[in-house]
């Protein structure tokens, strides 16, 4: 499959995400009106379409001050095209957008299962870790290499 990044999202595009977060049971809650509001309030929101099909088939965000801290939320990949390398292009996309070029730090939280894949973009582990009640596993804090 070939795949074109998208970077430009707005309300025509609220349905496609919805049905993206709702292939994950964490978000299958979002509603068309959180996600307009969330797109309206995201800083960098980085998508990956199937240049055959047009489909959005991966999608992640970025909360930030462009200048010291960034942070990654909402890495999602299709279930259908999940182990297919998408979740790698489409960090590698989020992490090379230009406006984040001056950021100083670059976070994200991970289930545990997903740190080796992190690794693999280039995130190492942080020191600390959070534990939700609500959840069954571990989230583990990520910091991009800018080195």
């Amino acid at each position: 499959m070939t795949v074109e990044v998208v970077d430009e999202f707005d309300s025509e595009h609220v349905s496609e995400l919805v049905q993206l977060y709702d292939q994950y049971h964490w978000w299958d809650d979002r509603t068309s009106d959180t996600i307009r509001r969330m797109i309206e309030h995201t800083d960098v929101l980085v998508g990956l379409r199937d240049t055959r099909s047009k489909e959005l088939v991966a999608a992640g965000r970025v909360l930030t001050d462009f200048v010291y801290y960034a942070k990654i939320y909402d890495v999602i990949v299709t279930e259908t095209h999940r182990g297919d390398g998408l979740g790698k292009k489409l960090v590698t996309a989020i992490v090379g957008h230009p406006v984040l070029d001056s950021v100083s730090a670059l976070t994200l939280d991970c289930r545990s299962g997903l740190i080796p894949f992190y690794e693999q973009c280039g995130f190492t582990q942080h020191e600390k870790r959070i534990n939700f009640e609500e959840r069954t596993e571990e989230i583990v804090p990520m910091v991009y290499r800018t080195e």
